[in-house]
């Protein structure tokens, strides 16, 4: 006999996780499928088991700087075994409380790739049980693409394989530009390694605000780490337990592991959706509505198998979302816009809004203000390093519109003013707002004068 549910999630990651669990709460019948582990790419093998490892690495710096403050310490060793082991450790617990809210809210979940026959009906490959689903929600979020097929291709590593790598590499080669791949050139950097980080673009983190690019940038060659721009992996060559990566430009890099971190692609191979009728967007996604409806009105998606704002939160919020709009009674769209994002480099970049490339696009007059200064952690350490703080202002409103920072403790200052540039808060309100001293974060709202100002022509 076929099984009848509410709702069908494939794929128990963030999002599906999420919707399932209020789907529960609304009183609905679901069943989830994952064919991996419980927790997605965020919780296994992505923004958890990372910022783990971006704590690890930055023990090296925090020794180095201890001896500024009196503090000696002999001799640190660092064991990567150890970390991974109790990286593993962390992960699993996470996995079993997930399976726990899952259970505990009456979900039913079940260990097997799912495949979608019709606008209701899920085929389970792993007993060809078919389910029959009211309504049908994909959450299968996004996979590594490696890029062209190179020689040597079978070489290459991306983030999945690099949490469980069973030595430390001594020396690395990361191409990539993106959250990845800078993230990975400074765990690696941090924990001892040679790291050599290639990109083809003119300068890392396409799409960021140019002067947190260019000043990241400077911040990662202090760290020892060589950026190469405007060039790619051409050929990877394998000799012994090394590897020579033959760059575009006719140079070759020696490394113990090759890693590429190219960007992400959305999972949708495989799923039955062509069959079922369900149209895919022009970036690669699954194309939906405002409600994360898609061109079959019982069959949904959210997160970044829909390739829009690919950030766990964002998947979080539209799991939340939908199961609202569709068994809670209460239609509810996800606002897509003003979301903070972190990348966790060394230093931290926090971001939220529109670039100064941006806002002088869309505003008459755009107030630039920003300031870069060596933070007072550094006074004693002797270390060379600069935090950057810039606002974006449109000038005629007076509203922050961009607020963009490189820096320690990035992230969690972007969190909490993320909530002042959705409220719309102006520069006079930063103004007003009594700085907190001795702190980096006191110049937000310190800096009166703008440091330049844009004013665009009506032709414009």
């Amino acid at each position: 006999m076929t099984e009848e549910v509410d709702l069908f999630v494939i794929g128990a990651g963030s999002g599906g996780v999420r919707a399932a669990r209020i789907a529960a709460g609304h009183g609905a019948r679901v069943m989830v499928a994952e064919e991996y582990r419980v927790g997605g790419t965020c919780v296994i093998r992505g923004c958890v088991p990372k910022k783990l490892l971006v704590y690890a690495s930055r023990f090296s710096h925090e020794f180095e700087d201890a001896a500024g403050f009196g503090w000696t310490v002999q001799h640190p060793v660092f064991d990567w075994t150890t970390l991974i082991a109790n990286k593993d450790r962390e992960i699993d617990r996470l996995e079993a409380a997930y399976n726990s809210t899952l259970s505990k809210a009456g979900v039913t979940i079940v260990k097997s790739r799912a495949v979608i026959e019709d606008a209701n009906t899920v085929r389970l490959l792993a007993d060809e049980r078919r389910i029959r689903a009211k309504h049908i929600l994909v959450a299968t979020g996004g996979a590594p693409g490696l890029g062209e097929k190179i020689p040597g291709i079978e070489h290459v590593i991306s983030s999945n394989e690099a949490f469980h790598l069973t030595k430390m590499p001594r020396h690395v080669l990361v191409q990539g530009g993106g959250y990845i791949a800078v993230e990975f050139a400074g765990i690696f950097a941090g924990l001892g390694a040679q790291v050599t980080l290639v990109y083809r673009g003119e300068n890392i983190l396409r799409g960021f605000d140019d002067d947190v690019r260019h000043h990241l940038r400077i911040e990662m060659e202090k760290r020892g780490i060589k950026v190469i721009t405007g060039c790619t992996v051409a050929a990877v060559e394998q000799h012994g337990t090394h590897f020579s990566a033959r760059l575009s430009s006719g140079n070759a890099v020696t490394a113990d592991q090759v890693m590429f971190a190219t960007g992400r692609n959305p999972n949708v191979a495989g799923l039955g959706l062509e069959a079922a009728g369900v149209r895919l967007a022009k970036n690669g996604g699954i194309a939906v509505n405002e409600f994360s409806q898609t061109s079959v009105p019982s069959i949904y998606a959210v997160g970044d198998v829909t390739n829009r704002i690919n950030l766990t939160p964002v998947a979080i919020r539209e799991g939340h979302a939908f199961a609202d709009t569709v068994f809670g009674g209460k239609p509810t769209r996800v606002d897509h816009s003003n979301v903070a994002t972190a990348v966790f480099s060394e230093p931290e970049v926090g971001v939220i809004g529109l670039t100064e490339t941006q806002a002088r696009d869309q505003f008459m007059k755009v107030d630039i203000f920003k300031t870069q200064f060596r933070p007072m952690k550094a006074t004693l350490s002797g270390r060379d390093t600069a935090i950057l703080l810039k606002l974006v202002v449109d000038g005629e409103s007076d509203r922050v519109v961009g607020i963009h920072l490189v820096g320690e403790a990035a992230a969690e200052m972007i969190q909490m003013l993320g909530i002042a540039v959705k409220m719309g808060a102006t520069k006079a309100d930063f103004d007003a707002t009594m700085a907190l001293h001795p702190t980096a974060a006191e110049e937000l709202v310190t800096m009166r004068k703008p440091t330049v100002s844009h004013i665009r022509r009506a032709a414009e």
